[in-house]
């Protein structure tokens, strides 16, 4: 009989699959799409219940609040839980979820189940704590990079996806096909993920106690968090305002190629996985200044060259790769701080990342209103220049 002793010494640090590690980044990328399907099938989900454009825009709000708040309530079980059926458990969870959106019959029923979405749709930040405590210290940013690379393709390929379906089978259809992957994967990753015991026993109270703790103690932490969310906000502010700036001229596209541009990202996304190695090699807080350098070039490429196509395709390219990029070298770093805390370091970091998110879409709708194009680049700018004065600060101080 085997204990949980003995399960534990069997996912100590080792060198992972490259079945499993492809298998992890496929469930993190079907996972993270379900927060991103919505927003290409507002318009027809309007019409469905008779809302108006404010009104409905409340749906991608409540799944992205939903998010922050299944991170702080659920990940931080992963120290404290039997990983794999934790995994599995929520799965299910977000099936139920999706199911709930399919068979929304009134707003308020679409609101709390797009609520319900973003709280369960907590694998991803389940499964890359698990990874960097099955991977040898030595792969360890390479294995993240490249799951991460898998998340950041899902969140690219979403919104075309659910676009085409919903365009061609309405947009029930899409939270369907959405119920149905997910409880397929919930009983593969059940069935080919390994035990991965946690290597703390705190209760449930203490493990919140102790996030607080990892803030007050770990500077690195607040650090790599304020990086993170100013980066994702500049990120998030980019792509809320891109299909208000296709519009107009010189490019008077429709919102179908903003959309399409996500598919440009990917070549910056490819560049997860050797970001991961180098981090690896070399220094990761070097790493994430030049990453944060790549970004502001991104954006200066949308200042001055934003109205040609190959400038505003160049600048994709460089703001996925940069943001990308600092998050991979950012977790890198948070997981080799405290291994026995890593789904407390990743619920800490990820909620700072997606309040950034969400304050960068807030700031990118004001700053169109007021300044249009270079008051949303200028914007973006002053939020990668904090997040590059909190990586300098830091430095001097170390």
């Amino acid at each position: 009989m085997i204990s949980k002793t003995d399960d534990i010494v069997r996912t100590a640090p080792t060198t992972m699959s490259k079945k499993l590690i492809l298998l992890m980044s496929l469930a993190c990328g079907l996972a993270v799409a379900n927060l991103y399907y919505n927003q290409p099938l507002l318009a027809e989900m309007g019409r469905t219940f008779h809302a108006n454009a404010h009104q409905v825009g409340n749906i991608a709000m409540f799944t992205q609040i939903g998010y922050a708040v299944g991170m702080f309530l659920f990940v931080p079980l992963g120290d404290m839980k039997e990983r794999r059926k934790l995994i599995a458990l929520s799965l299910i969870a977000v099936t139920i979820s999706l199911i709930s959106v399919a068979t929304a019959r009134n707003l308020l029923w679409m609101n709390i189940a797009s609520l319900a979405v973003g709280v369960t749709t907590v694998a991803p930040q389940l499964i890359l704590p698990f990874a960097a405590q099955l991977a040898a210290p030595m792969e360890r940013g390479k294995v993240i990079g490249t799951i991460m690379g898998g998340l950041f393709i899902g969140i690219l390929l979403a919104r075309t996806v659910s676009g085409l379906i919903g365009g061609g089978l309405g947009w029930r259809a899409m939270y369907w096909l959405a119920a149905a992957m997910m409880l397929a994967l919930a009983i593969i990753l059940r069935t080919f993920l390994p035990k991965g015991y946690p290597e703390t026993r705190l209760s449930y109270p203490e493990l919140y106690k102790s996030i607080g703790q990892l803030i007050v103690t770990q500077p690195i932490l607040r650090e790599a968090s304020l990086i993170g969310a100013m980066l994702f906000g500049c990120f998030s502010l980019f792509w809320t305002s891109l299909s208000f700036f296709l519009e107009g001229a010189p490019y008077h596209y429709g919102s179908e190629v903003a959309g399409l541009f996500g598919l440009v990202g990917i070549a910056g996304v490819a560049g997860a996985p050797v970001v991961g190695r180098l981090a690896d090699r070399f220094n990761a807080k070097a790493m994430v200044g030049l990453l944060i350098g790549i970004a502001l070039v991104s954006y200066l490429f949308f200042g001055f060259l934003g109205t040609s196509l190959w400038g505003l395709l160049i600048g994709v390219i460089l703001l996925d790769l940069g943001v990308q990029g600092a998050q991979v070298s950012n977790q890198t770093r948070i997981y080799s701080l405290m291994p026995e805390a890593r789904n407390r370091l990743n619920t800490v970091y990820m909620v700072s990342y997606f309040l950034g998110g969400s304050l960068g879409s807030s700031l990118g709708g004001y700053a169109w209103s007021w300044w249009k194009w270079q008051g949303v680049c200028l914007t973006g700018g002053l939020m990668i220049l904090i997040a590059l004065i909190a990586w300098a600060t830091h430095r001097t101080k170390k």
